[in-house]
């Protein structure tokens, strides 16, 4: 027997919440009006980042060519070989971004050149201080428009405080109701009640009841005001939930997190089931990107990517933590040799820096969730963690091209 994975009332709550925000032909074509550079240049100078834009342009015109590299040293590639696509995470907002590409611009005349890589993410919270006043949006353009990465992955925690005439506008347009508290200042805040600390709701992993329509508010919300259209998800229900809420929404995508990776073949065919449920006419899915878990074989690996290209789902990546700060995991956890393996053996895969692998300072998990002053007056040390994530990356890019390896890089590094 199978169970609907949504109820009617699932649904129709889901599809008044989409109509509020204009429905999905709106929201897709807002999305792509907001990713634009110039209009986006254009918000940020009015918003006092018009300065640090232009720095970034001249920054990114200094930055090694990872293109140069596979020139002067003959790289030919193995087309038996899988595709290796670079993603570093911690991009914590647009002053220590802007640091990292200093640091990555200086790097371009040293023996070892800091690439930038094709994919980004970020774990800071969508508070509206953020998504509205122009830090989210700098952070994006510097990194979609002026480096060019590929993909730039924000955070949606359903924890944080917004405010409370939200939380009765939301109950008003999806007929439920959210729990909540005060949180002073006229926010409030969704009750996590197995949740005991701020580290425990790591990606807002308790979305108890109908707390799904909060995640689907805040990524919706922030993808119209800043033209992010790549969200972390927090837990199997928003799944579901963006699975059928993006099915029309082409540029609305999630990636799972690595707290909610696959770490086996039946956890990743639940996933599969979950999306062939809500596909796209084109069999494409608002499901972007899939973490592989930490604990998973090369094997196992290389077995979640045939059963994706039999399952004739398109357009979803597969990524592997190379290395993880210590409090994320296994202390010296290193993937680079199963990364080999698994893309000699002809399977695609996105390598990517949780850490350098070595155990800096900033380096940890508590830095993602630092509050704005403190994160912004540790800029430099927080962009330095950056850098250092980057250039492992293009170290071991550069060793997987000289076997034949084809490794992307973001489009600014070619």
């Amino acid at each position: 027997m199978k169970f609907k994975l949504l109820s009617n009332a699932d649904l129709q709550a889901i599809d008044a919440l989409k109509e509020f925000h204009g429905g999905a032909q709106k929201i897709s074509e807002t999305i792509k009006s907001m990713r634009v550079f110039e209009t986006r240049k254009k918000i940020l100078s009015e918003k006092g980042f018009g300065q640090m834009i232009e720095e970034a342009e001249e920054l990114v015109k200094k930055f090694a060519k990872a293109g140069d590299y596979e020139k002067e040293n003959n790289i030919s590639f193995n087309n038996n070989f899988g595709v290796a696509t670079a993603q570093v995470s911690g991009w914590q907002g647009a002053k220590v971004t802007h640091h990292a590409m200093k640091r990555i611009a200086e790097s371009a005349k040293t023996s070892e050149p800091c690439f930038v890589p094709s994919e980004f993410i970020s774990v800071v919270a969508l508070t509206d201080n953020y998504v509205y006043n122009g830090y989210l949006m700098a952070t994006l353009t510097m990194a979609e428009n002026i480096m060019k990465a590929s993909k730039f992955c924000s955070t949606n925690l359903i924890g944080i405080p917004q405010p409370e005439d939200r939380f009765v506008e939301l109950e008003k347009i999806t007929g439920k109701i959210f729990e909540r508290t005060d949180a002073g200042n006229g926010l409030s805040q969704l009750i996590l009640k197995n949740q005991g600390t701020f580290f425990g709701n790591f990606g807002g992993i308790e979305v108890a009841n109908d707390n799904h329509l909060i995640y689907l508010d805040g990524i919706t919300r922030t993808a119209l005001a800043t033209g992010a259209d790549f969200f972390l998800n927090p837990s199997w229900s928003t799944i579901v939930a963006i699975c059928y809420y993006g099915r029309d929404i082409p540029n609305l995508h999630i990636k799972i997190s690595m707290l909610l990776a696959t770490q086996n073949l039946m956890q990743f065919r639940m996933l599969l089931n979950i999306m062939s449920e809500y596909l796209r006419d084109d069999k494409t899915s608002p499901l972007y990107e899939i973490n592989i878990g930490n604990g998973v074989s090369p094997e196992n690996f290389i077995q979640c990517a045939n059963e994706l290209k039999e399952s004739g789902i398109k357009g979803v990546s597969l990524a592997a933590h190379i290395y993880i700060n210590p409090d994320l995991g296994i202390a010296n956890f290193n993937w680079t040799d199963n990364m080999h393996e698994v893309l000699e053996s002809g399977t695609n895969l996105t390598f990517k820096y949780e850490s350098d692998g070595t155990a800096r300072e900033m380096d940890t998990m508590g830095t993602y969730f630092l509050p704005e002053d403190e994160r912004n007056a540790n800029a430099e040390k927080i962009g330095d963690v950056i850098f250092y994530k980057a250039l492992q990356a293009s170290k071991d890019g550069r060793n997987m091209m000289k076997k034949g390896i084809r490794v992307l890089f973001g489009r600014s590094s070619y």
